[in-house]
């Protein structure tokens, strides 16, 4: 796979030249094109899955439309021949402000799931939030990006041991901080999974961190799962039996005879919300590690006040892209109202409704100091895999270094400087 390109101005001359040969670029740079490409690549229940949201996907709606309720006002003569996007977080410095969120399940959009995310990462030198549910054991996914900043995204479970060996396992394979995931302690009303009645976690996907965890493994049988209702045998389930069989490591003729896929699925749903999950307990993750913690999903000032006042080393301004709360106010809009409440004190990154490389500079001069990818690169994963996650980091960090060029500005910190004008 070919290296990045170095600047905005090079990809440019590179897609134009391309034209010369009729080599148009294979991922569309248009983000609603690459999703309705993506829609056509995937079954209906995998697409709804991952380019769903709760309710009547309110909260979606703002999550996007709030970027065109802001307008940046350039200027001009002060010469953006060099342009530096770098940033320094957590110990380390990114080319670029981006990271990639974490997604779950990404075997629905394609075979290599996390593995050609995370080459994708590598390759253009983006870090990556590594997902709880991934279809990957953690370890497999650092071990394909392992010069890449990478953070390990933790859904706190019922059990604290099992969050103890989630820690444990991302300090051991090089995790640079953990972020916790605060706003899905239940799921949310998805009223697309609800229609397909589907629900990916009980076909034995995205549990490959916790078929991979010894203290999981321990837990299926120390403390075996509550025995489901006797469900009406018919082909269909037996099909669905098999695939949960598949899925698991070893034998699969084994697996679907022992029924460990099926006890795993039922200790998986068992465990792994914890709705009693509260402030006080985050100091139970401190016992646990010295990695920075940064705590995703806040939305309210007064969280972001109580993140400083406990501690915490950064946050996550986002509303999961609006897959938890239909109606909920657009996470730019929140941005606005935490970066009022708590300035520099802490990092602030910024995740929900990014669409564009414009998106992102926005986003950093309301407040943001990175700004996460989702949805986009999990289009790109299933349009055209690792390439196709690449080609949507290398199409976001160009535009967004033309904006900053465009607007007047040679640096990050020139772009947080940036006047934007509120059109509402």
């Amino acid at each position: 796979m070919d290296k990045p390109f170095k600047t905005a101005v090079d990809l440019q001359k590179l897609m134009f030249l391309g034209g010369l040969r009729n080599d148009i670029p294979k991922t569309p740079l248009n983000t609603e094109q690459l999703r309705l490409k993506a829609k056509d690549r995937l079954s209906p229940r995998a697409f709804d899955y991952l380019d769903g949201g709760a309710g009547m996907e309110k909260t979606m709606l703002s999550n996007t439309s709030a970027f065109g309720c802001w307008q940046i006002v350039p200027q001009m003569l002060k010469d953006v021949s060099l342009r530096d996007t770098s940033v320094e977080l957590f110990g380390s410095k990114w080319v670029s402000p981006f990271f990639l969120c974490p997604i779950g399940v990404l075997e629905l959009a394609h075979r290599q799931s996390d593995l050609a995310v995370a080459r994708a990462s590598a390759v253009t030198d983006t870090p990556l939030m590594i997902s709880s549910q991934s279809s990957t054991p953690m370890e497999d996914i650092a071990a394909a990006m392992p010069e890449t900043p990478k953070f390990f995204q933790l859904y706190w479970s019922k059990s604290d041991d099992l969050v103890a060996s989630f820690v444990s396992r991302a300090e051991s394979c090089g995790c640079s901080a953990i972020v916790v995931t605060l706003d899905t302690t239940i799921l949310g009303w998805r009223l697309r999974d609800l229609q397909h009645a589907y629900l990916p976690f009980l076909y034995g996907m995205g549990l490959a961190q916790y078929i991979a965890d010894p203290v999981f493994q321990r837990l299926m049988v120390a403390e075996p799962p509550p025995e489901a209702a006797k469900s009406k045998v018919n082909l269909h389930l037996l099909n669905s039996l098999w695939q949960m069989a598949r899925r698991y490591p070893g034998s699969t003729w084994h697996n679907f005879r022992s029924r460990s896929p099926l006890i795993a699925i039922r200790k998986f749903i068992d465990i792994y919300m914890n709705p009693a999950l509260q402030w006080s307990d985050l100091s139970k993750l401190r016992a646990m590690t010295n990695l920075p913690v940064i705590l995703k999903g806040i939305q309210h000032p007064d969280d972001a006040r109580k993140a400083i006042d406990y501690g915490l080393d950064g946050i996550v301004v986002s509303n999961h892209g609006g897959r938890q709360i239909d109606g909920a106010i657009g996470s730019l809009d929140a941005l606005v109202l935490v970066k009022q409440a708590i300035g520099n004190q802490i990092p602030i990154l910024f995740d929900s409704g990014v669409r564009t490389g414009s998106d992102a500079f926005k986003a950093i001069a309301l407040g943001a100091d990175a700004v996460g990818i989702g949805r986009p690169y999990a289009y790109g994963l299933a349009v055209g895999g690792t390439e196709g996650v690449q080609s949507v980091i290398e199409y976001f960090r160009a535009e967004f270094e033309l904006t900053m060029a465009l607007s007047g500005c040679h640096s990050i910190d020139d772009n947080k400087k940036v006047v934007l004008k509120n059109c509402r």
